[in-house]
């Protein structure tokens, strides 16, 4: 890649933190490669209190783009000068681009990404009953895009209340009268509550970090609640095989990583910056090949 490297090479990025995991560098500058596009992408550390100089650096780095991650997905709403419709509705910014007139703009792709790499494993969303697990940065996007995509029911748990419960218990009614999708709000902690929503279930999403960096083994719901059959998708991709993956290949359901969401979600990023396809199936082949 040094090679392709000049004076004139444009600066992408990451905001968040962790981000040594992240997969992104390697598929932006793969897909740049690919476009023959002149920018060059890396991972930056910031912290959710960093986040109005992180700021601050795109303008003065004269960034086209960056992503976000967490924490600062929702932090950074304030400081942008605009919002998308889905990333207003969403309450997550994702995706930064900055416009013609040098506003900053805030974007979200992360539901489409999920959504879009449950449909490339062979389900639908539409009329389907859909439990997703954490209402967050991430999870926020997810049943948001579930509702618009022709959900007909999404329950969602969240630790009762912790900012991510308060946050939906305004998020789920405005969704549900944009969508007509019923979305119904559960303390994570009842279990009993859980155990009914999945059972009713066709997908199961989770949307917490849970099965990753410190708490990689763990899962966000005991195995024996994940019903037989259906589909259980994850957000985390790294490790790629989290616990509830495992758990729920193990009772014979279609297990969905979060490999896919991550170029998904990219590959829509790509588009608001530069409006080119990113080539999903050569980073998939080429970058994450089947561990």
């Amino acid at each position: 890649m040094e090679k392709r490297i000049s004076g004139h090479t444009g600066l992408m990025g990451l905001f968040g933190s962790p981000v040594g995991h992240s997969g992104s560098p390697a598929m932006y500058n793969f897909s740049f490669q690919y476009h023959n596009l002149d920018y060059a992408y890396m991972a930056f550390d910031i912290k959710e209190d960093q986040v109005p100089a992180a700021l601050d650096a795109m303008r003065l780095f004269k960034m086209r783009g960056c992503n976000v991650t967490m924490p600062c997905k929702q932090a950074i709403i304030p400081l942008l000068d605009g919002l998308s419709d889905s990333a207003e509705l969403m309450g997550a910014v994702n995706v930064l681009k900055k416009e013609e007139d040098g506003r900053i703009t805030g974007h979200n792709t992360d539901g489409t990404g999920m959504m879009q790499n449950i449909r490339n494993h062979g389900e639908e969303i539409e009329g389907k009953t859909i439990t997703v697990l954490g209402p967050g940065g991430a999870g926020s996007a997810i049943l948001v895009q579930a509702a618009l995509d022709g959900a007909k029911k999404v329950h969602v748990f969240a630790r009762e209340g912790g900012p991510s419960y308060t946050r939906a218990t305004t998020l789920l009614p405005r969704v549900q009268e944009k969508t007509g999708a019923e979305m119904i709000l559960h303390a994570f902690e009842n279990k009993d509550e859980m155990a009914e929503a999945i059972a009713e279930s066709d997908i199961l999403i989770n949307a917490t970090p849970v099965g990753m960096g410190d708490s990689a083994g763990e899962t966000p719901v005991p195995a024996e609640l994940i019903k037989e059959g259906m589909a259980v998708a994850d957000a985390v991709y790294h490790p790629r095989m989290t616990q509830i993956l495992k758990d729920a290949e193990a009772k014979g359901c279609k297990i969905i990583g979060g490999i896919g969401m991550m170029i998904e979600q990219a590959a829509t990023g790509e588009e608001i910056w530069y409006g080119v396809k990113m080539p999903t199936q050569d980073i998939l082949d080429e970058l994450f090949p089947e561990e």
